[in-house]
């Protein structure tokens, strides 16, 4: 379905989408038989992986339907992937319902957040909120998402590609326009041990 949905956006240019693409239905996967030995907890997965400290992004993307709202989300499992050509990734939950308004756009802003938007942050980790009510931003150059005031960078995308990794998504961006923020000396926000940094 991934690989169907990214077909239409590439032979559609940067259009949006005619219809929503569905989230991915969240997989049936087992790693092991059940005579083998048992995998890893869950709970330990996150406590030893939690050990990794890493920036913090706001995914958006402009309404793709008149009368809606633009799309976000907080991310961080972000990346630079590629140089040549300019490649991005973020990965998104298969049953994430902020990703089918994503990829019914074909087009992302990467907001990379400063050490003082924890609470920005928080705000875009919610579900069913209007997310963007009270936020300043202003339209990215190339695909109109929303760029998040006070941000220490930002990336505008178009979706390149669509990959399955177990129960998320990998997303790749090709890179069209990219800036730093006004305040290039500011410090990240940082996402460690299960709390910001």
């Amino acid at each position: 379905m991934a690989e169907a949905a990214v077909r239409y956006l590439r032979s559609t240019g940067t259009a949006p989408l005619a219809r929503p693409v569905e989230a991915l239905p969240r997989p049936d996967l087992r790693c092991v038989r059940d005579n083998e030995r048992a995998p890893v907890d869950q709970t330990a997965f996150r406590r030893v992986l939690g050990n990794f400290a890493t920036g913090v992004t706001v995914v958006t993307a402009p309404a793709a339907d008149p009368g809606t709202t633009p799309a976000g989300f907080a991310c961080q499992s972000f990346s630079s992937l590629s140089l040549d050509p300019p490649l991005v990734a973020f990965m998104v939950g298969r049953t994430s319902t902020t990703w089918p308004r994503i990829a019914r756009a074909g087009v992302f802003c990467v907001n990379v957040l400063s050490a003082g938007q924890g609470e920005l942050c928080r705000g875009f980790a919610v579900r069913g909120a209007d997310k963007f009510a009270g936020v300043a931003y202003d339209p990215a150059p190339v695909s109109g998402s929303p760029r998040l005031t006070g941000t220490l960078a930002w990336i505008d995308c178009t979706i390149h590609a669509v990959h399955t990794g177990g129960d998320h998504l990998i997303v790749v961006g090709r890179v069209e326009a990219l800036d730093t923020g006004d305040d290039e000396d500011a410090a990240p926000l940082l996402f460690h041990k299960g709390r910001f940094l």
